[in-house]
C-alpha cells in the first residue's frame, strides 16, 4: 500500500510524463494548415506565337489542407482563386484574359482546385480543376521544402511548398488563339506557398 509521500511522487512523475508529451509539437500529426495570402503566388505561363512565353499572375486567393507530416499523408485540401485578379502587367489584355475568350469571370468568379491524391514517394499531387464550369483531374509535381516554427512574426509552426505542372486549357473549352498558333494550348503552371498550422 502506497503512503501519502509515494502518492505524492507518483504524481510528480506523471506530471512530469504529461508534460513531456506536451511538447511534442502540434505539427507531428494531422493538422489543418492555411495558406498564408501574403506569401502565396500562382503563376502561368503560355507562348505567345512562338516568340516567347508570356508570364502572367493570380493576385488573390486562398486556400487550406489538412496534412500528417509524420506520415506524410495528405488528407483533404483545396485552393481557390479569384479569376477577376488575373494579371499580366498590362491593362488591355488583361480585360481580354477576363472576357470570354478566356476567363470568362462574369459567370465564373472563382478557379478551384480539390486534392483527391498526393503521393510522397513521387512527389505528386492530383485533383479535381475546376475552370469555366468544367471539371477535370490534373496531376502536378509537388515539394514540400520544409516545416518548421516561423523564425519571426507568427512563430507559429510552417510548412513551404514548391508546385509545378502543365495543363491543356483546350480541355476546358478555351481554345481562342490556338488555331494559327497565336495562344498556345499548354500553359505551364507555377505555384509558391506558405502555410500556416492552425
Amino acid at each position: 500500500m502506497m503512503n501519502k509521500h509515494t502518492i505524492a511522487r507518483w504524481i510528480f512523475s506523471l506530471g512530469l510524463c504529461l508534460t513531456g508529451w506536451a511538447t511534442v509539437p502540434a505539427w507531428a500529426q494531422s493538422t489543418t494548415f492555411v495558406i498564408d495570402e501574403d506569401h502565396f503566388s500562382v503563376a502561368f505561363l503560355v507562348d505567345h506565337i512562338g516568340y516567347a512565353k508570356q508570364l502572367g499572375q493570380f493576385l488573390k486567393g486562398s486556400g487550406s489542407f489538412v496534412y500528417d507530416p509524420k506520415t506524410d499523408n495528405l488528407e483533404q485540401g483545396a485552393v481557390v482563386i479569384e479569376a477577376d485578379s488575373v494579371f499580366t502587367n498590362h491593362a488591355r489584355r488583361d480585360r481580354h484574359l477576363k472576357g470570354g475568350d478566356f476567363l470568362a469571370v462574369r459567370d465564373h468568379a472563382t478557379i478551384r482546385f480539390v486534392v483527391s491524391q498526393w503521393d510522397g514517394a513521387s512527389q505528386t499531387l492530383t485533383g479535381e480543376l475546376t475552370m469555366l464550369g468544367q471539371t477535370h483531374s490534373v496531376t502536378l509535381q509537388a515539394t514540400v521544402n520544409q516545416l518548421k516554427d516561423y523564425p519571426f512574426g507568427h512563430g507559429q509552426p510552417t510548412l513551404g511548398i514548391s508546385i509545378r505542372g502543365q495543363i491543356l486549357r483546350s480541355q476546358w473549352g478555351m481554345v481562342y488563339g490556338i488555331e494559327g498558333g497565336l495562344v498556345g494550348d499548354a500553359v505551364d503552371v507555377l505555384i509558391e506557398f506558405e502555410a500556416i498550422a492552425e
